[in-house]
């Protein structure tokens, strides 16, 4: 045990108990344990009792866990929660994998139509809400999820909102127009005076941010120079300040952009994309470990990657094309403000979906897609129905990840094996706990909307009632967040590791900063993504085969964040409504595809 009791003579029994019938988690069982710890003049004696099963590694994992946290929790009620896996069907995108085009059976059905896109993230929702704004309403979504969205999908637990992945919209900058004016589309954005003034009901209350580091809460997520040790203070101040001019020297002249294909590319940004984000820090002698840690975690946050792994081009674009980076004591702007919901962006993801519900077909596995004289077949294997589909397009728009694009075409391009051979994606999982009363904090800054714990494992969590206007703490929905870079390892144990290990794991990072977390859980729901998104690898923002997919001209596009190298919400919004543009070029007229009468593109 690494931390001590604080009081003589306590005890503390705890009871797991996973009364969960197994359809609900990966573990398949339905026994309970119970956990003593007797605390004598400080010592520790564990005695573990079986109740009708044995006690599996999972089930002493989250006993171990519960046995770490301080035993000021003693007087708390026991630990007592049920949840499962949610979401994110492996088994149908294995099908994909594991099925060779030549051994498909027969289609059972066969339908034809104008547009058929497969994918239906924000991408390919945005790419058919452009085409059906200009009147081309013959457009099919293709899905193998139950639900649209992609990676800003949401979740419910005992009524409240939470979400399943993208959890915030950061206010576009002048060049994200398509954002821009999609928000004001929606009622979030409008212009008053030629500046863009947003909806504050959407933008995200204060305090917003707030660190756990040294046993107290802090405003914000960079380090505190008077939290660290004074041997490191004068050094660590000298270097954040030195990286905020180097990113404001790097902002300058449009270098950095979102979406970044509007950026003016040099040569420069060919060597930053040369190299890892770590090896262009210790380049430029930025060695102090607090900035260390802060930059790996905002890399691992956005990019599931970190420092080790993406490149310098990333880890500068980070801030240069958002809001910079500021050094304490220097003057600044306030920060820009971010648009943020309970369901996080699921919010703006459903109100894309709304109006295309009769043309979103979900459970719908694409398998094959292959270009021919009438057009283009997509064979998708319908998990409802269990059967294979084919359905015939004039035009196919892929919004899929492009590994996933260069396994379903019959015959992909150059380009896309070889954007495919080079792209890395990293596995990520969601916890979303549901707490029956509020936490009690420790001293410092208050809770926050995103709370992060300096070196933890996990990216800290955003509370999902942070957004509701009651005057009083209660009931919530603690969204936690864990991402693991590319090592193909950390995918294999996310697949394979049962719910109540990973449940287990959750509960014991986050008691680090609250006791009494356990006591209060009732419920963990966990998502996780084996192929959540890219990593911005060096190489690959400069890659010339994902600009020569961005400019495909024929019947077959592509719209996906990962022809940006990188997934947020501005690029894959960015191709979906790119893609649209090319489909409605006058160039496609002579294709046999036809632009409605009175409509431009």
């Amino acid at each position: 045990m690494s931390r001590q009791a604080t009081s003589v003579g306590c005890s503390l029994a705890l009871e797991a108990h996973c009364g969960v019938a197994p359809p609900r988690h990966s573990d398949g069982h339905d026994s309970s344990a119970r956990l003593a710890l007797r605390c004598d003049s400080g010592a520790i004696n564990r005695h573990l009792w079986l109740d009708a099963t044995p006690v599996d590694a999972a089930r002493r994992a989250l006993l171990l866990a519960a046995a770490a946290v301080p035993l000021a929790a003693c007087s708390q009620r026991a630990a007592d929660y049920t949840g499962g896996w949610i979401g994110g069907n492996n088994e149908r995108g294995h099908r994909l994998r594991d099925t060779k085009s030549g051994n498909l059976p027969a289609p059972a059905v066969q339908r034809r139509v104008g547009v058929a896109i497969v994918g239906a993230g924000v991408a390919g929702l945005a790419c058919a809400r452009m085409l059906a704004k200009r009147g081309v309403d013959d457009v099919h979504l293709f899905d193998l999820e139950d639900a649209a969205g992609g990676n800003s999908r949401g979740h419910r637990i005992a009524g409240m909102a939470c979400q399943l992945g993208a959890h915030y919209l950061p206010v576009p900058g002048k060049h994200a127009t398509e954002v821009a004016q999609l928000l004001e589309e929606l009622g979030l954005q409008r212009t008053v005076n030629g500046q863009p003034v947003y909806n504050e009901e959407h933008l995200c209350h204060s305090p917003q941010e707030r660190l756990f580091i040294d046993g107290h809460w802090h405003d914000g997520l960079l380090p505190p120079v008077d939290a660290l040790p004074v041997v490191d203070r004068a050094t660590t101040l000298a270097q954040y300040r030195r990286f905020a001019q180097l990113v404001t020297d790097a902002s300058r002249g449009d270098a950095f952009t979102m979406p970044t294909w509007r950026s003016a590319w040099r040569a420069e940004h060919d060597a930053l994309d040369a190299q890892t984000f770590a090896q262009w820090l210790d380049s430029q002698q930025l060695t102090a470990p607090a900035l260390h840690w802060y930059l790996d975690y905002c890399c691992r946050d956005d990019y599931c990657g970190g420092a080790q792994e993406v490149s310098a081009w990333a880890g500068l674009h980070y801030f240069a094309s958002r809001h910079g980076f500021h050094a304490p004591g220097m003057a600044q702007d306030e920060r820009d403000g971010v648009l943020t919901w309970p369901e996080g962006n699921a919010w703006i993801a459903s109100r894309l979906a709304a109006p295309l519900q009769d043309r979103i077909h979900t459970g719908m596995v694409a398998l094959r897609v292959q270009e021919g004289r009438g057009g283009v077949d997509v064979d998708a294997w319908n998990a409802k129905e269990s059967r294979v589909e084919r359905w015939t397009a004039k035009q196919v728009v892929l919004a899929v990840p492009v590994f996933i694009a260069a396994r379903m075409l019959e015959s992909p391009s150059s380009a896309l094996t070889h954007a495919a051979s080079r792209m890395r994606y990293a596995p990520w999982m969601v916890a979303n706990l549901h707490l029956d009363e509020a936490l009690d904090d420790r001293p410092g800054a208050p809770l926050s909307w995103d709370n992060v714990l300096y070196g933890s494992e996990s990216l800290g969590y955003v509370d999902a009632m942070h957004q509701s206007t009651r005057p009083y703490p209660g009931p919530t929905v603690l969204s936690s967040y864990w991402a693991w870079g590319a090592a193909p390892a950390h995918r294999q144990s996310l697949l394979q590791e049962g719910w109540f290990t990973r449940a287990a794991r959750v509960v014991q990072e986050l008691s680090k900063a609250h006791p009494d977390l356990p006591s209060k859980v009732r419920q963990i729901d966990l998502m996780r993504y084996g192929h959540a998104m890219s990593i911005p690898v060096p190489g690959m923002r400069s890659s010339a085969s994902l600009r020569a997919l961005s400019q495909v001209r024929g019947r077959v596009v592509f719209a996906h964040s990962d022809l940006s190298a990188y997934s947020v919400f501005e690029e894959a919004y960015f191709h979906g409504v790119r893609a649209a543009r090319d489909i409605l070029d006058g160039e496609r007229r002579d294709r046999g595809w036809k632009v409605p009468s009175g409509v431009t593109p």
